[in-house]
């Protein structure tokens, strides 16, 4: 008894005390307020775990990163090499070289730290495209979130600047052709391509100021952005609430799933020390990037098989399909060759992910809110554009390798170089038409499915002796999904308010290539089931 008491006093006082401390916080900081957000419903589908693989290797990033300042010179300055790597014995090369190097073999888990720095960087740039693609094949750019799409799409190439930055400072042979390859394309811009090309290096190419420089963008300047544009990103995902897939209790108007505290909290850690695990395990198993193997850089000389990391793969492959082709413009040559593929390709790859939430919402006259998710099937048109721009991507990130594929394979590096040529012209509109036919198939399918209820594989005979096959009715959620799907009507010809009459002709004809083709099925009905047990509503 007398135990008994002493716990209940005891308890009673750290309840005193916990209630007093909330009560100081709640003065000075919104911890109140704070409550409801701690309730707030995050979706458990795997596909929203993208965005949180990026944002725990970026944290990856920052940690290995803060780690290889400490050892890391960036300076060009020529030394002698007389460290423990005997190959190099001797060697000139520049400091910055000469650091990594012995970040790599003289400090104690460098090289594991220096790996994991490099693989983290991978999977960032990877989850960050995989994100952008659940987003676009889904339908999540849409209103109200065009300007965290924007915010997406703009830490994707503060992402391939930064990695390129990062890549570029050991200043190995490997890292030195890029850069080459990078004053290359400077210098074909037109007018200014040589002021720029001295500006970046301080001077004649390679100078001795672009490691600092890119050692400033890279720990500085571009990181600095970038967490800027997570945070705000991350703040308006709480305020806008997340997407959710179609289902019974699921519509625009709420958010259902966990609550962020504890299972979406627990979830999240445990996801990121399994992110940091696998990237450490890479980093202690899996080469990358041997600078010691490639060897100081000089200017006169490029290392057999040059490949980027595959970020930037595609831009080897755009230089090496383009044609040689060079105009005289008043005594100045202008390089096609080089300004296409590098400059103007790139330039207008991003324009079009920049444009494209509002060229549908223009085309499709959607000016709604949506919080359900699409699913990819359900929109032939916006999903034959993606796989279209996969496979565009995909010849030209093959062609940046197409020596090292030639090589292995024992075939004609010419021939293969027109097969990469036409492949990159006709394949896009293969893989949309076929991209497109496939989702409509699925679309017709689900309708039957709706219609006559699912196979069941049983057979019974008939008063006429034949036999036919027996059907159950789909469940309850099943035909909530199915029948969620919603296409609208094709514009009509007329012009809107305020466009011209051949404006308005173009937007109907997009709009009638958009959803001329459909396959529409009966209207939902009311919803017959609410959430899962243990689910959120918001």
């Amino acid at each position: 008894m007398l135990l008994n008491r002493r716990r209940a006093r005891a308890g009673a006082r750290a309840r005193d005390a916990a209630e007093r401390t909330v009560q100081w916080a709640d003065g000075r900081l919104p911890v109140s307020a704070g409550g409801g957000l701690l309730r707030k419903a995050f979706p458990e589908h795997w596909s929203f775990l993208l965005g949180e693989i990026a944002l725990y290797s970026f944290v990856v990033l920052l940690l290995t990163g803060v780690w290889l300042t400490l050892f890391f010179k960036p300076s060009m300055t020529e030394v002698v090499y007389d460290g423990s790597y005997e190959p190099l014995l001797g060697l000139s090369m520049s400091e910055a070289y000469r650091s990594t190097v012995d970040i790599s073999f003289d400090v104690r888990g460098g090289l594991l730290i220096r790996q994991t720095h490099h693989w983290a960087a991978l999977v960032f740039l990877s989850a960050i495209g995989v994100h952008l693609l659940r987003v676009f094949f889904t339908g999540a750019f849409r209103r109200p979130r065009e300007v965290n799409w924007l915010i997406g799409v703009t830490l994707f190439l503060l992402a391939l600047v930064e990695g390129f930055a990062g890549y570029s400072l050991p200043d190995d042979l490997l890292s030195g052709t890029g850069l080459r390859i990078a004053q290359g394309i400077m210098l074909s811009i037109p007018v200014v391509g040589t002021y720029i090309s001295m500006f970046v290096f301080g001077g004649e190419y390679p100078g001795d100021d672009i490691v600092p420089r890119l050692y400033s963008v890279h720990i500085l300047l571009v990181p600095g952005v970038l967490l800027a544009l997570v945070t705000l990103h991350l703040i308006l995902v709480f305020y806008l609430k997340h997407t959710q897939w179609a289902g019974p209790g699921r519509t625009n108007r709420n958010a259902v799933g966990k609550p962020m505290f504890p299972q979406f909290v627990t979830n999240s850690t445990g996801l990121f020390f399994m992110v940091f695990g696998v990237l450490t395990v890479l980093g202690a198993v899996a080469q990358i990037n041997p600078i010691w193997v490639y060897g100081p850089y000089r200017p006169d000389v490029v290392s057999f098989g040059s490949q980027p990391d595959w970020y930037v793969g595609f831009l080897e492959g755009s230089l090496r399909l383009m044609p040689p082709f060079e105009t005289e413009v008043w005594g100045h040559t202008v390089m096609w060759n080089v300004l296409v593929p590098a400059v103007v390709l790139p330039a207008a790859l991003f324009a079009v992910l920049y444009a494209y939430p509002f060229f549908e919402r223009w085309v499709t006259g959607d000016h709604q809110e949506h919080h359900l998710c699409d699913r990819p099937r359900d929109k032939p048109v916006r999903t034959g554009l993606g796989v279209a721009a996969i496979c565009f991507y995909a010849v030209l990130l093959l062609a940046g390798g197409n020596d090292i594929i030639a090589h292995v394979f024992d075939i004609s590096l010419n021939l293969l170089t027109w097969v990469f040529r036409i492949s990159l012209v006709l394949l896009p509109p293969i893989a949309f038409m076929v991209t497109k036919r496939v989702c409509l198939a699925l679309q017709e399918r689900e309708r039957e499915r709706l219609d006559e209820g699912a196979e069941t594989g049983q057979l019974r005979q008939t008063l006429a002796g034949g036999y036919v096959e027996t059907h159950a009715p789909l469940g309850t959620e099943e035909r909530h999904v199915l029948r969620s799907r919603r296409e609208p009507e094709p514009l009509a010809p007329a012009p809107a308010d305020g466009e011209a009459p051949h404006v308005g002709r173009l937007r109907a004809t997009l709009s009638e290539w958009y959803y001329g083709d459909r396959v529409d099925v009966e209207e939902a009905g009311p919803e017959e089931s609410p959430s899962s047990p243990g689910e959120l509503e918001r």
